[in-house]
């Protein structure tokens, strides 16, 4: 069951136009209609993107009258941020080595021959 979150996490944030939601549902609650606004696409297409992101855990809907009022719910990007650790934990390691071979054989040249 964890992947399955886990996968909805990184698939749902694998659009930009839902980063951008994501983005912008950071500072504060957004209605639709404020979310479409400057988007340049419609509000059913913005819906259809919330729906995606609420499906993901990423975004909670709340009704306030004839309005649907969504915020950003970030725990399940803590997947993505973890995700993001363990490859430059990876990476750093192997930059390190590699470095280091590179030190020593430039050492290595700079040392006269007997």
């Amino acid at each position: 069951m964890a992947r399955a979150a886990s996968d909805d996490t990184f698939n749902a944030i694998a659009d930009p136009m839902r980063r951008r939601l994501l983005e912008r549902l950071g500072g504060s609650e957004k209605s639709v209609a404020e979310l479409t606004d400057g988007m340049g696409v419609t509000m059913a297409a913005i819906s259809l993107h919330l729906k995606v992101l609420s499906r993901a855990g990423l975004v909670e809907r709340r009704v306030a009258g004839r309005q649907r009022l969504y915020r950003l719910d970030p725990r399940p990007l803590r997947q993505v941020s973890d995700w993001a650790e363990q490859l430059a934990s990876f990476w750093n390691d192997r930059l390190d080595r590699l470095q280091a071979m590179a030190e020593e054989r430039d050492a290595a040249a700079d040392r006269p021959e007997d």
